[in-house]
């Protein structure tokens, strides 16, 4: 595992300068195209198997939309609990911790991934995706927060199936760290899911 951690590093430490900004514009999300819906919901699956592929700019920018976006009327592309929108949607990715603001559709660089990185990769595939996403919320008495993250990852898991992406939503990390490491005030992980291409 150890072993695997380096080799991610180093190939981290050869990206593009995009890991240096403290936040990037991401292109507009594309709303139109791919499978229709009851296509990607038959083909939706787990997979834990990634390659190391890069996800470009164009295909996570459509992820984070799909997960947290505005669609119409200043509301989100998922349902949340009396509009509450009090969640957040963080991107390790491209060396970096990234928060994704939907409203201006950029990402705010928060941290380096390799502060985070162990803490979420109890399971060694985890090492060589390309892209995990941590959903965090406010805890509240009727559990609002996790129904929230299950319709973002939902929402990410069919874009995933029409794109030909592998998924799969994990909670085996360790949550404390991750809150600790995000600096997170009246918040808290509720889960993740990592991302990436199948081996070819």
């Amino acid at each position: 595992m150890l072993k695997k951690f380096v080799a991610i590093m180093l190939a981290v430490a050869a990206l593009p300068a995009i890991a240096a900004e403290e936040s990037i514009s991401l292109p507009e999300p594309e709303l139109q195209g791919g499978k229709p819906l009851m296509e990607a919901i038959t083909a939706r699956k787990t997979s834990r198997e990634f390659s190391a592929k890069r996800i470009e700019p164009q295909d996570l920018s459509n992820i984070l939309y799909a997960a947290w976006g505005i669609s119409h009327d200043d509301k989100r592309t998922i349902p949340t609990a009396r509009n509450l929108q009090k969640m957040n949607v963080y991107a390790v990715v491209d060396g970096g911790i990234w928060r994704y603001d939907g409203k201006q559709n950029i990402l705010i660089r928060t941290g380096e991934a390799e502060d985070i990185i162990p803490a979420l990769a109890k399971q060694d595939f985890v090492l060589e995706a390309p892209l995990t996403l941590i959903f965090t919320g406010e805890p509240d008495d009727h559990d609002y927060m996790a129904m929230h993250a299950g319709s973002a990852y939902q929402n990410v898991a069919l874009y995933c199936a029409s794109r030909g992406l592998n998924n799969v939503v994990r909670g085996l990390i360790d949550y404390e760290k991750a809150d600790e490491v995000l600096g997170l005030e009246g918040e808290k992980v509720i889960i993740t899911q990592t991302i990436g291409w199948p081996y070819m």
